[in-house]
């Protein structure tokens, strides 16, 4: 046995630990070819969740870029005739969304409805959805819903406060132009909608003012006339006028009324978070994918018996295995504290000879500190290269 720094080497290095070239470190084995098929399925799987999960992300970015582009391109313009960009039986155009059209005619008040679970900047409320007849123009008689503002929810929170009534007569209101939202399929309450959608609209307010006239007229006629006659305000007739295939966004009413709901906000041009979770997922996908390829390349050079051992290599080995010192009994430590140049193991409670410690002396309580010494000398003797000569 060669001395490594005044340090005899044990005889036996025990199985498995981590030394010398060609020996595997402890707790390397290396993966089975069924571990390697379930490893890289999991992988895949998971790169194939993360690409699609970016895709999607990449896909709702791209689509509220657009949408804030189309806001600041329309929502400032001047103004024009709804005429001029809308007409009955025309769908708005993407292009188009946000648009200030001007409309001159008079609102259908007994057939207005309230829009459900639509709050507004964080205060909860019903939108008042009121439909609008178009009494100049090319499109005189033609019907649009104007969205006129949110209304908050009532004292108990099961029902809106009270609903201000739009203008009476002929007025102008100055509108944003909106497609029309899909039809829910949701049931509402009388006079609710769950979507701004004409058609369930102009529907729902037809039934709320025949019910709302047949309760006025006759308190004991519970069955509304279809043909309209318990209607006389006309509303159910709107379902029958032709409508424009979008809804407007109210922004003035001239004249002005008394009281008005709480007008709605300018449109919001936050681009969200969007952007940054694509880019996460993708890297979620390229990280696994690197993380597979470190595994393959570990178990490659543990093959061959290559890898030097790490810090958890060290951590991992046995101390007490076979050949080790502290297996034998002999105080931790004992084998890396020399003596001096004959290589005799030093006893650690005793002193050299001319030191401050009488002879003889009894070996000294080891305090944690010296224990952990002990160890990290021993693996460090255990793991040295021999030294040539």
């Amino acid at each position: 046995m060669k001395p490594v720094g005044g340090v005899d080497r044990p005889a036996e290095r025990p199985a498995g630990a981590p030394g010398r070239e060609g020996e595997r470190p402890a707790g390397s084995t290396p993966r089975t070819r069924r571990q390697w098929l379930v490893l890289t399925a999991a992988v895949l799987a998971w790169v194939v969740l993360c690409l699609a999960a970016g895709r999607w992300q990449w896909h709702r970015y791209e689509s509220r870029s657009a949408e804030i582009a189309r806001i600041e391109a329309n929502y400032g313009a001047r103004p024009v005739p709804v005429a001029d960009l809308l007409w009955p039986g025309r769908d708005l155009a993407d292009d188009e969304g946000w648009r200030p059209v001007i409309l001159r005619g008079s609102y259908e008040a007994a057939a207005g409805v309230l829009l459900r679970n639509r709050p507004v900047a964080g205060q909860q409320g019903y939108h008042v959805l009121v439909p609008f007849v178009l009494t100049r123009g090319p499109d005189a008689g033609a019907v649009v819903v104007v969205d006129r503002g949110l209304v908050p929810l009532g004292k108990d929170a099961s029902g809106p406060a009270a609903v201000p009534a739009p203008p009476a007569g002929e007025i102008t209101v100055t509108a944003s132009l909106r497609a029309d939202e899909a039809p829910s399929r949701r049931d509402a309450p009388p006079g609710q909608v769950h979507a701004i959608a004409t058609e369930q609209v102009l529907a729902a307010g037809a039934a709320n003012a025949v019910a709302a006239g047949s309760a006025g007229d006759d308190p004991t006629d519970d069955v509304a006339d279809p043909t309209g006659a318990d209607d006389p305000t006309g509303a159910v007739a709107l379902t029958d006028r032709p409508r424009l295939k979008a809804y407007g966004s109210l922004r003035a009413e001239d004249p002005a009324p008394n009281a008005a709901p709480t007008p709605l906000p300018a449109p919001n041009t936050d681009p969200g978070s969007h952007l940054s979770y694509t880019v996460q997922w993708f890297l979620f996908a390229i990280g696994a994918l690197a993380g597979l390829g470190l595994l393959v390349r570990r178990d490659r050079l543990d093959r061959a018996g290559g890898r030097p051992p790490t810090a958890g290599d060290l951590l991992a080995a046995d101390p007490l295995a076979a050949g080790s010192p502290l297996a034998a009994g002999s105080p931790p430590g004992s084998s890396a504290r020399a003596a001096g140049p004959s290589g005799a193991a030093e006893a650690p409670g005793r002193a050299r000879p001319g030191g401050p410690a009488a002879a003889g002396d009894g070996a000294r309580r080891q305090t944690a500190e010296q224990e952990e010494d002990a160890l990290v000398d021993d693996q460090l003797a255990r793991f040295a290269p021999p030294l040539d000569g």
